[in-house]
């Protein structure tokens, strides 16, 4: 697994072996099974994840206690925590396994420590998450403007891997229709 962030650490900096090394040696990896809560709606995080295998589900419970689902984490994705400088750093957000998952864990409250250690480390980090909030707001402009057709095409091409992993009405919590409208679409598209 650390195949994976050994690939980003060449990617993303210039470091050599040694240095690479010396990251790898110092970064936690930890599996969770399926089911496993990795944040609750309303607590104050102190870790965030990089998903090397697996599903994460990131979700919020409304006040009419509809579970409203807002993303999903696979392979090579990070679940960043960037609201925990706000004055109240409480999660909107539930984050749970949908899969049995395998992730890097970085705790929070040593984070300027592993950055001091790795200078490189933080910089990799930083572009890392620029790219992630490019697709990121490439996404939301997207998923604003189009239909749910739309948006269900879009989801297609881009994550097709989620369609078989993910239950059909979290699916479309996500695409922002009911189960049934989405049985629809579906057959609309494969007749």
């Amino acid at each position: 697994m650390k195949e994976i962030l050994k690939t980003y650490l060449t990617r993303y900096t210039s470091l050599d072996e040694a240095a690479q090394q010396a990251i790898l040696d110092d970064l936690r990896v930890e599996e969770y099974k399926k089911g496993t809560i990795l944040l609750n709606q309303g607590d104050v995080p102190d870790r965030c994840y990089f998903v090397l295998k697996g599903c994460v589900r990131q979700y919020t419970v409304d006040e009419a206690g509809r579970e409203i689902t807002s993303d999903f984490y696979t392979e090579e994705q990070a679940i960043a925590m960037f609201h925990r400088h706000r004055g109240d750093p409480a999660s909107e957000y539930t984050y749970a396994c949908l899969e049995d998952t395998t992730a890097v864990v970085g705790a929070l409250d040593v984070e300027q420590d592993m950055y001091d250690k790795h200078a490189q480390l933080e910089g990799m980090t930083r572009r890392m998450i620029e790219q992630s909030f490019g697709l990121m707001q490439e996404d939301f402009a997207a998923f604003v403007a189009s239909s749910p057709e739309e948006r269900y095409k879009s989801l297609l091409r881009k994550r097709p891997n989620l369609i078989d992993r993910v239950p059909q009405h979290q699916l479309a919590s996500y695409l922002g229709v009911t189960p049934e409208s989405l049985s629809r679409i579906k057959r609309r598209i494969h007749p």
